[in-house]
C-alpha cells in the first residue's frame, strides 16, 4: 500500500510545481510587488573601489582559511579536555578578536581583519545563523515530552521563572550605571531576563552524546526540558524586540499580533504544504533549493515584521517535516557547510565585537562581572535542581539537571548579538555577559562529572555514569 502511494504521488508530477509555487514564486513574486510599491531610490552605479574603498574579497580569502583552521585546532583541543567542540569554536572567535590577537599582535590583527572586512563578515554570519536556527527548530523533537511531559513543564518553567525574576532585579541594580542612554528600564531588564534565562540545546545535545547520555531518561528529560527553554526564550525575546523596535505600546501590538498571524501561516499553510512536498518524492535537487529558498523568506517575513529574522527560520525548522527519508538527506548537506563553514564566521565575528578590553582593571566592572555569573548559576542550575527534586526526581539526577541546564552556549551568544544590534546593552555589558557565557558553558561538563564521581544514585534509579539500573548491578 505505502509502495502504491508514492507510486500514485511521482505519478502525479504537477503536484511538487503547485508546491513549488506556492512556497517560492508566490512568495517572491509578492515581495517584488512590495517592494516595486516602495519609493524609488538613487540609481545603482558602478563605483570604483578606489573611491568607495578597498575590495573585501581578497582579504576575505585570506581571513576564512585562517578562521577555520583555527576553529578546527581549538574545537580538537577542546575535545581532549572533555568539552564540546563548539565550546573550542567559541574561544576560537575571541582568540581571534581584539581581546587576544589584537591585544598581542595588533598589527597582524589589524591585518587580517580590516575594518572594511566587518560587514561582509557579518552577512556571511548572519546566513549561517539564519540556516543555524532553522536547524535547531528542525531538530526540536516533540517525542521527547512522552512519559515525563509534567516534569519537563515543571522544570523547565522554574528554570525560565527564577532566572527571569533573577534577570529583572539584576538589570534594575544595573541600570543606572551601565545601561546605554536612550533605552527604558523595561527593555534592558526584559533583554537581561531573558538572556538568564537561556539553555544552549545544541550544546547541551552535544554534551550528552559525548557522553553516552543522550538515550538515557536523564538525557531525554534534559533535552525536552531544554526545548521547552529554547521555545519560551525565543518567545520572550520576540517580545523584546519588538518592545525595543517599537516606539510605542501600540506598536509593539501591532508586531506581536503581526508575529501571531505569522505563526499561524507557518503551522496551517506552510506545514501542509511542506508535507505534501515531502510524500511526492520530489527529488534532493528539488527539494533542497525550496527549502532554503523558504528558509530565507521567512527570516525576511519576520524581520520586516519587526522581530529578528532568526525567528522566522527558526519556525520553518519547527515545521519541516522530520519523518521522510528525502528531507533528512537534503538536511546533510545544509547542516554539514552550516556547522563546518558559516557557524565559525559567526563566533568570529562576535569574537570580533567582544572587547574584554573595556573591562580592563576597573574592579567595579569586574564586581558586576561576577554578580552576573553568580546569579546566573544560581537562578538556572539551583532552580532546575531544585524544581526536579519537588517534582520526585533523585538528587544525583535532578543535580545533573541542573548542572546541564545551566549551559548557555551557542544560544547565548545568538541572543547577545541580537542586543548588542539592537542597542540594548553596550560592549561592555556585552564582554560581561559572554564570560558569563563562556563560564557557565564551561563549567557543565565538570560538575556532570563531580555529580557522577561523589553522589550516589537513589536504589532502583539510574546510574547516570553506567547508564544502568542500581538494582540490576
Amino acid at each position: 500500500m505505502a509502495d502504491a502511494r508514492v507510486a500514485g504521488a511521482r505519478s502525479r508530477p504537477g503536484r511538487p510545481i503547485l508546491v513549488y509555487l506556492g512556497l517560492v514564486i508566490l512568495p517572491v513574486a509578492g515581495a517584488v510587488l512590495l517592494l516595486r510599491s516602495q519609493p524609488a531610490g538613487p540609481a545603482f552605479a558602478a563605483v570604483p573601489h578606489t573611491a568607495a574603498g578597498p575590495d573585501p574579497f581578497p582579504k576575505l580569502l585570506v581571513a576564512l582559511p585562517v578562521i577555520l583552521l583555527v576553529s578546527k585546532v581549538c574545537a580538537e583541543l577542546s575535545a581532549r579536555v572533555a568539552q564540546p567542540r563548539v565550546i573550542g569554536e567559541i574561544f576560537a572567535g575571541v582568540l581571534l578578536g581584539p581581546s587576544l590577537l589584537g591585544l598581542v599582535w595588533p598589527a597582524g590583527y589589524g591585518w587580517l581583519f580590516p575594518p572594511y572586512l566587518a560587514p561582509t563578515l557579518n552577512i556571511l554570519a548572519q546566513v549561517g545563523l539564519v540556516l543555524f536556527m532553522f536547524l535547531v527548530g528542525y531538530e526540536l523533537d516533540a517525542g521527547l515530552l512522552r512519559g515525563r511531559r509534567t516534569v519537563a513543564l515543571t522544570v523547565s518553567q522554574v528554570s525560565i521563572a527564577l532566572p527571569f525574576a533573577s534577570g529583572v532585579l539584576l538589570a534594575i541594580a544595573m541600570f543606572r550605571s551601565l545601561s546605554v542612554p536612550g533605552v527604558s528600564l523595561p527593555t534592558f531588564a526584559l533583554f537581561l531576563a531573558v538572556s538568564m534565562s537561556v539553555t544552549a540545546f545544541p550544546v547541551l545535545a552535544r554534551i550528552l552524546v559525548d557522553r553516552g547520555l543522550d538515550r538515557t531518561p536523564l538525557g531525554s528529560l534534559s533535552l525536552a526540558c531544554a526545548a521547552m527553554d529554547d521555545i519560551a526564550a525565543w518567545c520572550l525575546l520576540a517580545v523584546v524586540v519588538a518592545t525595543a523596535t517599537s516606539s510605542s505600546l501600540g506598536g509593539v501590538a501591532v508586531t506581536l499580533v503581526l508575529l501571531l498571524a505569522f505563526v499561524a501561516l507557518m503551522f496551517f499553510v506552510v506545514r501542509p504544504l511542506l508535507a505534501r512536498l515531502a510524500r511526492a518524492g520530489v527529488q534532493q535537487g528539488v527539494l533542497l533549493p525550496v527549502l532554503l529558498s523558504a528558509v530565507l523568506l521567512s527570516a525576511l517575513a519576520t524581520q520586516e515584521i519587526g522581530v529578528h529574522a532568526i525567528f522566522g527560520a527558526f519556525l520553518l525548522g519547527v515545521v519541516t517535516p522530520r519523518d521522510t527519508e528525502n528531507v533528512t538527506r537534503a538536511m546533510a548537506p545544509v547542516r554539514t557547510f552550516t556547522m563546518t563553514m558559516l557557524l565559525p564566521l559567526f563566533f568570529v565575528y562576535t569574537g570580533l565585537r567582544t572587547k574584554f578590553t573595556l573591562l580592563g582593571t576597573d574592579m567595579r566592572l569586574w564586581g558586576w562581572c561576577l554578580l552576573v555569573i553568580v546569579v546566573a548559576v544560581i537562578g538556572k542550575g539551583v532552580g532546575s535542581t531544585v524544581a526536579a527534586r519537588v517534582a520526585g526526581i533523585d538528587w544525583r539526577e535532578s543535580l545533573s539537571l541542573g548542572a546541564l541546564m545551566n549551559c548557555r552556549g551557542l544560544t547565548e551568544l545568538v541572543v547577545l548579538n541580537v542586543g548588542l544590534d539592537l542597542g540594548v546593552i553596550s560592549p561592555t555589558v556585552f564582554a560581561i555577559l559572554v564570560v558569563m557565557t563562556l563560564v557557565s558553558t564551561v563549567m557543565t561538563a565538570p560538575a556532570l562529572s563531580l555529580i557522577e564521581r561523589w553522589v550516589p544514585p537513589a536504589s532502583g534509579g539510574v546510574d547516570i555514569e553506567r547508564r544502568t539500573p542500581v538494582a540490576a548491578r
